[in-house]
């Protein structure tokens, strides 16, 4: 892998605080030719699956050797273990609690490495900003040339999760979740166009999601072909099935959030042979 001089940052942090611009500190102090790329800092607090969900649909857009930091970090001061994960393209270091977990997902050749050669930290180290005071000295040295092997051995135990997956309910109705809402208020699920091929057809059978109270029956392929009002669901740049509104937010008008069953039943359509488990 060339030597990266790229470096990307994904937090929960928000922009209110030093955090940010301290780490940011921390990294020019090291590399001080890096460039440095907030891809978010609004992922929901303390929401590892948040977390793993923004980092795997940006970090492939990136050049080759770009390293990524990613910190949701929950038990930031406890046992849980720094890492780096090497892939094909890239270097990402985060907490090892399952964060990158949808990268080692999409990853087919990969090594983890727990980090352990304390030298390489800022000291002394906060219990309560490992971000500033390890994670970024070893993204800053990994920058700066330092190879993967000289910060600890290869581990193969790192934390991992399944994300939620849509189920089959009966021969015509699959159920999933809503996993995040963006900021315009769309409904993300975990329902994908191989889930439910049918429901993106340019002309699908009849069918109906429901989602809380809501029942909905119009599928659209842009945001601004639903009526004033109206919900719909639409394939969102995610690769998700979204429930939408146009201009309009709409968790807000479903009165629901993270975590909401979401049901698709498409009229004559197997659904054992459209949902992969």
């Amino acid at each position: 892998m060339a030597q990266p001089r790229l470096i990307t940052l994904t937090t929960d942090f928000g922009l209110n605080d030093h955090f940010i611009g301290t780490i940011k500190a921390v990294l020019l102090g090291i590399v001080p030719e890096a460039t440095i790329v907030d891809i978010c800092h609004s992922v929901q607090a303390f929401d590892v699956l948040d977390g793993a969900l923004t980092i795997s649909q940006a970090y492939s857009y990136f050049p080759s050797g770009t390293i990524h930091m990613v910190i949701v970090d929950p038990g930031v001061g406890t046992a849980r273990r720094p890492i780096i994960l090497t892939a094909e393209r890239y270097h990402f270091v985060a907490p090892d609690n399952g964060v990158l977990s949808m990268i080692y997902d999409r990853e087919e050749r990969l090594s983890v490495r727990h980090v352990t050669a304390e030298h390489y930290y800022l000291q002394p180290v906060s219990n309560t900003f490992h971000a500033r005071d390890i994670f970024a000295p070893i993204v800053g040295y990994l920058a700066k040339g330092v190879d993967p092997d000289r910060f600890g051995d290869e581990i193969t135990d790192y934390v991992r999760f399944a994300a939620p997956r849509p189920k089959p309910v009966d021969g015509n109705t699959i159920r999933g979740v809503v996993l995040k809402v963006d900021r315009f208020g769309n409904m993300i699920t975990n329902i994908t166009q191989h889930d439910a091929p049918q429901l993106f057809q340019p002309e699908p059978p009849p069918f109906k999601i429901v989602v809380g109270k809501k029942e909905i029956t119009q599928i659209h392929t842009a945001y601004a072909q639903g009526a004033p009002g109206e919900l719909f669901g639409i394939l969102g740049s995610m690769g998700y099935l979204e429930i939408a509104a146009n201009r309009g937010a709409a968790a807000q008008v479903v009165g629901v959030g993270k975590g909401t069953d979401v049901s698709v039943t498409l009229e004559g359509a197997a659904a054992e042979r459209a949902v992969t488990t």
